[in-house]
């Protein structure tokens, strides 16, 4: 049985660590609104989140442990897809392809966005909840906006993976590791970034319809005693 100093020392971090994911990305969310989009400026957007985004979305990793650790009652396959495709997307495409190339896309704009303003209502929503206090309007904010965010973020992670496809297209030697070689390995940045977007078709209805299902236990449930 864990001690209620155990206990009371992974309440204060998991507090600390969303709290401090709130102030992150609602400091990402500022520098969109922010920006100057009439830049002519390539990638302009991107130079001004680059590293919040860096920083934020690959600490979101320590995630996959919490729920994989029991520390929080989160799906782990389902908190590991969520956060390596983001993952993926920020160092495997737009840190990954030179010139701001992929960072150049218009599904940039898009997944910023979408990721900031989820993020933002869903660590302050878990923030919240640890402090056993979650204001009606966040929890339906939490359940309601994701139908039309997760959309536009995925379409926005496409779009900028679909840019990195075309660059490793006419660039065929970018990344990849061709034989024959000493290694006897074969490796090619062209089709595993297809392969993600491919993955994209399983996966992310999962966890959409996982959502929905959130949606409909907790909001529902909560209409429905209101209505008693």
């Amino acid at each position: 049985m864990k001690s209620k100093k155990t206990n009371n020392v992974g309440l204060l971090y998991l507090k600390t660590y969303n709290l401090l994911q709130v102030f992150g990305w609602s400091y990402i969310l500022y520098k969109f609104v922010v920006n100057d989009f009439s830049s002519t400026t390539e990638a302009n957007l991107w130079q001004n989140v680059k590293w919040p985004v860096v920083i934020f979305q690959h600490a979101a990793l320590l995630e996959i442990i919490h729920a994989a650790t029991g520390l929080v009652k989160s799906n782990p396959v389902l908190t590991t897809f969520q956060v390596f495709s983001r993952i993926i997307v920020v160092s495997g495409v737009l840190l990954a392809t030179p010139n701001n190339y992929a960072a150049s896309s218009y599904g940039l704009p898009l997944a910023i966005l979408a990721w900031s303003i989820t993020e933002i209502i869903r660590y302050l929503f878990y923030y919240m909840n640890l402090n056993e206090f979650v204001p009606y309007f966040l929890t339906w904010l939490r359940y309601t906006l994701f139908i039309v965010l997760y959309p536009i973020g995925v379409t926005g992670e496409l779009l900028c993976i679909y840019s990195a496809v075309n660059y490793a297209n006419s660039h065929p030697e970018f990344w990849s590791y061709k034989l024959p070689n000493s290694w006897n390995f074969i490796f090619s940045y062209y089709f595993i970034l297809i392969t993600i977007m491919l993955s994209y078709i399983p996966l992310f209805p999962q966890l959409y319809l996982h959502m929905f299902a959130q949606r409909r236990k907790i909001i529902g449930g909560e209409t429905s005693k209101k209505a008693n």
